[in-house]
Parts: structure tokens; C-alpha cells; sequence
């Protein structure tokens, strides 16, 4: 096990109706800034919930955060923050509302003459303006991590950012949300929350042993509670144990001591900035196709998973290994999400050459666990994805 600090300070409130005890978290004198997304909340009665908590806050709305949040929407809410001298945010929405506010957590404080180079030249946050989250979608575990992606429409970019400053001080999660999701959002939220933890755990062993067994809990927890949040949302344990899976699976733990990928999420982010293809469904799309590229070199943890997550014993490590990723697919296929290029748009020819051109202009030409994943080598994953 590698030696690693673990700085987790986000206090989760976990539970049916928790979203009460909103007004002995946020601070009372400071002006709020609520951001939300497409108005969703206002449909399900979260909106409602939040405001009554909120009662006697001097509260100012942001709505309209998109799925992969936009640069220039965000610019438009910092504007906000800075008229109305807003002193906390409070992020009412999934991964893309709270990654949002992260970065505006950073923008607010930032003393430089482009806030976007928070994100272009990878600046980390030490120190932002302060907020917490109510958590609406579980999927990123954006709402107890440090980290953010933002995404910029006109430049075709979607670039991460990060720091110990960008913990929410709270988060509210209240499984009881996911009953009104539809089931695209659900599926996605589970492939999400499947992948974030395949990133750090399909790697090669480093002796790190509870870090392995947490991961293969998520993973067999979010195979197991798939079908039935897909068949009823509104089955509460089931969508508890979904939603702290998702949470569970971004949120420091897993990661620490072990060597991690992330290649499958930056070759992916490509496909949404240049085809607005939904985050977890590019996802889905590489995660196959990259398993296979390096299965001489993640063969060994993918015979692990094989044994431990889906109960394939028989075989060699090879044939185990390749089951693995074959299973792994037909999972994703059992949540109704196509895992081919090809299957989302007809725009795909060439396009690895222009992932290759995208990952070398954001300086990432080393990826991996292994840093042995170039340019050249994720056009071929993409290629192999068609």
C-alpha cells in the first residue's frame, strides 16, 4: 500500500425529510446564493422543502445550471455573486449543479484576469467562498469531494479542477429524491457511480487490501440494487443504498494507497464536449474498449472482480479477465445504454485523431496508472469504441 493524507470534511446528513435541518447548517448572516438546474426541484417539491427551511434567510436564486455545466452560464451566476455580495452558495441539484458551485467557489476569490484559468492551467483551490449542497441526483459524489468538471460549449472543451478548498461544508442527501428521477437519469447515475470506482480499482494489486474489498462492495452494491431502482424508484431501500453507493464511490476513500487510472474519464470527456453525449453514457462507450487495449496489464485485477464482484471462478486469469469486461458491457446494456460510438452519432469517423489533438492541447499525453496512455494510444481506444 502506497502511503497517502486522507482530508475529508464534508458533513453528510443522510435520510428521509433531513432536508429540515437545512437552517442550522447554512449561516445566518450571510446572504445565500441558491443555485439550481432545470427547474426540477420546483416540480418535486424540493424547492419547496428547501425555502421553507430557509425561511427568514435572505436567499437570492441562480437557476439554469445545464448537465456538464457551461462556463458562460456560471459567468453569469459569478456575476450574481459579486453585485449581490453573496457570503454562502447553496447548491440544490445533482453532480453538474454542485460541480458548478465548486467552481464558482474557486472564481469568487480568484485574483487572476480569467477565471477559465482555474480550469485551463489546472490551478488548485485552496481557500473559496463557502457552500453546501442538497444533493438531488445521486451519481458524481460530487457532494463529498474536492473535485469539478466544467464544460465550455464554444471551444468544444470539458476540463476538471480541484483543491482542498472546494469541500462543501455539508451535504443534505435525502434518498427519498431519486422516486421522482427518470429512469435515463437513474441509469446514468448508476454507471456513473460504477466507473468512478472501476477507475481506481481496476489498476493492477498493491497490497491494498480493505480498499479493494470497499470497492468490490460498491461494485456488487450497485449490481445488485440496479434492477430494482430501475423497476421502482420509490423503493427507499433501495435507493438508500444507491444513493451512498454514489457517494461512497468518489469520495476519497477508495482512492488512497492505490494507484488509479482516470484515462477512461478524459478520453470520454471528449466525446461529450464535442458530441453532447450524456457523461456516464461516454463513460460506457471507452470503459470497454480501454479494459481491452490494456488487458495484458489489468488482467490480473480483472480476474480479481470476475471472482469477487460476478462470481466467475472457472477459467484462467485470461479467461476470466475477458469475461469480466464482456459482463461489465452486458451490465451497462441491462441499464439501456448503448456502448458503441457509432450507436450515438454518424459524426464519428476521424474523430479519434481529433481526441488525440484534444488530449495533447490539455497537456495530457501520459494517462493511466501506468502513464503509458499517449495520444496515439487513446485514438486507438476510440477507434476500437466505433
Amino acid at each position: 500500500m502506497r502511503n497517502f493524507e486522507l482530508y475529508v470534511p464534508t458533513k453528510i446528513v443522510f435520510g428521509q425529510g433531513e432536508i429540515r435541518k437545512l437552517s442550522a447548517l447554512v449561516p445566518k448572516d450571510r446572504k445565500i446564493l441558491m443555485l439550481y438546474g432545470g427547474g426540477s426541484i420546483k416540480k418535486n417539491g424540493i424547492y419547496d422543502q428547501v425555502m421553507e427551511a430557509l425561511a427568514g434567510f435572505e436567499v437570492t436564486e441562480f437557476g439554469g445550471i445545464e448537465p456538464n455545466p457551461e462556463y458562460t452560464t456560471l459567468m453569469r451566476a459569478l456575476e450574481v455573486i459579486k453585485r449581490e455580495k453573496i457570503g454562502f452558495m447553496l447548491a440544490v441539484g445533482g453532480g453538474s449543479v454542485i460541480d458548478g458551485v465548486k467552481f464558482l467557489s474557486s472564481a469568487a476569490l480568484y485574483e487572476g484576469y480569467d477565471p477559465w484559468e482555474i480550469l485551463a492551467k489546472k490551478i488548485r483551490t485552496h481557500v473559496g467562498l463557502p457552500f453546501g449542497a442538497v444533493l438531488t441526483l445521486p451519481a458524481t459524489g460530487s457532494e463529498m469531494n474536492s473535485g469539478a468538471v466544467v464544460n465550455r460549449s464554444e471551444t468544444r472543451e470539458k476540463l476538471s479542477m480541484g483543491g482542498p478548498g472546494l469541500f462543501p461544508q455539508f451535504s443534505i442527501c435525502d434518498p427519498s429524491v431519486v422516486r421522482s428521477l427518470p429512469p435515463r437519469q437513474i441509469a446514468n447515475g448508476i454507471v456513473d457511480a460504477f466507473t468512478h470506482v472501476m477507475e481506481q480499482y481496476m489498476t493492477y494489486p498493491a497490497d491494498a487490501w480493505l480498499q479493494d474489498r470497499i470497492s468490490e462492495g460498491i461494485l456488487k452494491t450497485l449490481m445488485e440494487v440496479a434492477p430494482r431502482i430501475m423497476a421502482d424508484p420509490s423503493d427507499y431501500a433501495a435507493a438508500a443504498n444507491f444513493m451512498w453507493s454514489c457517494t461512497m464511490a468518489l469520495n476519497g476513500y477508495i482512492q488512497k494507497g492505490v494507484p488509479t487510472d482516470w484515462s477512461v474519464h478524459m478520453i470520454a470527456h471528449e466525446l461529450t464536449a464535442h458530441f453532447g453525449i450524456d457523461h456516464a453514457r461516454t463513460l460506457a462507450v471507452i470503459l470497454p474498449s480501454a479494459y481491452t487495449h490494456q488487458f495484458e496489464k489489468k488482467k490480473e485485477k480483472l480476474a480479481q472482480y470476475a471472482e469477487r464482484v460476478l462470481d466467475i471462478h472457472a477459467g484462467t486469469v485470461e479467461e476470466k479477465a475477458r469475461q469480466a469486461i464482456d459482463r461489465t458491457e452486458s451490465f451497462f446494456h441491462s441499464l439501456g445504454i448503448d456502448t458503441r460510438l457509432s450507436e450515438y452519432t454518424d459524426q464519428y469517423p476521424g474523430f479519434a485523431q481529433t481526441v488525440a489533438d484534444a488530449l495533447v492541447s490539455h497537456g495530457m499525453t501520459h494517462l493511466g496508472e501506468h502513464k503509458d496512455i499517449t495520444p496515439e494510444v487513446a485514438a486507438r481506444i476510440v477507434e476500437m469504441a466505433y
